[in-house]
């Protein structure tokens, strides 16, 4: 099944007339497929995503959610497809670009893990400024300058001193975006950001992802959190068995699924 971006239909709320985010395509993924082992996890996956458009996947455990973000943000190699991101191919037909090349294209995606992923070692100042300063060759002083202002924004400004053990759930998520965020991605992917986290933290996540979304930022999201989806996204993606059952403007699919898969998954939910 292919998938369109916002120029196919209507708004998140189903009024015609698009999405926040224009026309531009910014992903492009067609043909996707790999495999691990004998077990096909993605079956010939197409979609596209508009410049500023959020976009969630929604789907049960095991249809390849996570692994198409993986492949996306090539911590997973293909077997066959390509990957287009921001105009540049990351891959082409199954073959990947030029290391220098590919190295470029994925400075411009960051990926937010269920599992946070911070550095226990690291106070939470140098977990934003390391990468800054390695990857982007940033000196120290302007890479903490760009994490004391994000960390402000996570409203975290008086956390830059500790370490992750010392922070909740919700704080570490939230150091996690703003480490994302220091790299000035212009694609974010979340995998399920609150899966890790007890229900009173989530919504400090979810403020912060709405904020994001406010600002026009292009996000793909995982999540079982289907009144956010449907209140956050443009689109919603349904995925099962490795391949796009449905997709729609976001209260659409989720009020009006098409497709009885899909009905049958949001009524298990929302029980």
């Amino acid at each position: 099944m292919e998938t369109g971006g916002a120029d196919k239909g209507a708004d998140k709320s189903g009024n015609s007339g698009g999405t926040r985010g224009g026309s531009t395509e910014i992903i492009e993924v067609r043909g996707v497929s790999k495999s691990f082992g004998p077990l096909q996890v993605l079956k010939d996956i197409s979609f596209t995503v508009n410049q500023g458009e959020v976009v969630a996947i929604l789907g049960p455990s095991g249809s390849g959610k996570s692994t198409l973000l993986r492949c996306i943000t090539h911590l997973e190699t293909l077997d066959g497809g390509s990957v287009t991101l921001c105009g540049r191919d990351m891959v082409r037909d199954g073959v990947y670009a030029r290391p220098e090349e590919l190295r470029e294209i994925c400075l411009k995606v960051g990926l937010v893990f269920q599992s946070f992923n911070l550095f226990p070692h690291f106070s939470v100042l140098r977990n934003i400024t390391e990468a800054q300063i390695r990857v982007l060759r940033r000196d120290k002083g302007e890479a903490e300058r760009r994490a004391r202002a994000l960390l402000d924004k996570m409203g975290l400004s008086e956390k830059a001193a500790a370490y992750p053990f010392e922070l909740s759930g919700g704080q570490q998520q939230r150091v996690s975006i703003a480490r994302a965020l220091a790299l000035d991605p212009e694609l974010l992917f979340f995998d399920e950001p609150t899966s890790a986290l007890d229900p009173e933290l989530t919504g400090e996540i979810l403020r912060v992802i709405r904020s994001l979304a406010a600002e026009k930022m292009t996000m793909v999201i995982v999540t079982h959190e289907i009144p956010f989806a449907r209140e956050v996204a443009d689109r919603v993606l349904f995925m099962d068995g490795g391949a796009f059952i449905e997709e729609g403007p976001a209260a659409d699919l989720i009020d009006r699924p098409r497709m009885e898969r899909t009905r049958s998954f949001l009524a298990r939910l929302n029980r």
